[in-house]
């Protein structure tokens, strides 16, 4: 088959296809003896299944997946698909603890009034260098007493303090946290941020029914590749 038949089929230019190959992600094609690239359903099987290794794996992945199998090296692509899982995992306990550090400000009354560092720190059983770190790194933002200069904490600011020590006693570190601690502050509490978790688990879902679509596409391509001749030969 010519480039425009294997490109009509996912509405992808005849460029884009001879790129493909170029970058190894096609099997190198037939040549004609006037220098035209023929293409065989093994290509249009491994074009299916780098565009849907594409959306759950990105681009970048599915490319170094589709490299690993048409050198050969079936065990490389198998790792980089074990690492792309890995990660998926990893975002979706990052989203539980997240769930599940919002869990735990939720039963709390709102604060009133205002607390220094010290009272703070006490109650909540961390060192008040531990806050003045949290405070470089912008996790939170107290204000200063005109007069004594002393660190103000208001309800909002005890808020993301609490919601700081939450996750950091689940292992993330100040530079996970801090984006979203950002996405409180500017949602003007935690409430809001409901309908965020919610559409985040739904893309972890989605990406993860994704990974299964083409890990399907991916072994009806091995399955139509020729044995790999064995080395020496």
């Amino acid at each position: 088959m010519r480039p425009v038949d294997l490109a009509r089929e996912h509405g992808l230019s005849t460029q884009a296809i001879r790129n493909y190959e170029d970058a190894g992600i096609l099997p190198v094609a037939e040549r004609t003896a006037h220098g035209y690239r023929t293409y065989t359903p093994l290509h249009a099987q491994a074009l299916r299944a780098f565009l849907a290794l594409v959306a759950g794996h990105g681009h970048q992945t599915a490319t170094s997946i589709m490299q690993a199998v048409n050198r050969d090296a079936t065990d490389d692509a198998l790792r980089i698909i074990d690492e792309s899982h890995a990660q998926l995992l990893d975002d979706r306990r990052t989203l539980l603890a997240v769930e599940a550090a919002l869990r735990d400000l939720a039963p709390v009354p709102q604060e009133r009034g205002d607390t220094f560092i010290g009272p703070l720190a006490r109650r909540l059983g961390i060192r008040p260098a531990t806050l003045r770190k949290w405070e470089r790194s912008g996790l939170v933002r107290p204000r200063r007493d005109p007069q004594t200069g002393y660190r103000v904490y208001g309800a909002a600011d005890v808020r993301d303090v609490r919601l700081a020590h939450q996750l950091r006693r689940g292992g993330y570190l100040l530079e996970q946290i801090a984006p979203l601690i950002g996405q409180v502050r500017s949602a003007g509490g935690v409430a809001p941020l409901e309908s965020t978790l919610r559409e985040w688990g739904e893309r972890l879902s989605a990406r993860g029914r994704a990974m299964l679509a083409g890990a399907a596409a991916l072994d009806a391509y091995l399955d139509c590749r020729p044995a790999p001749r064995p080395r020496g030969e």
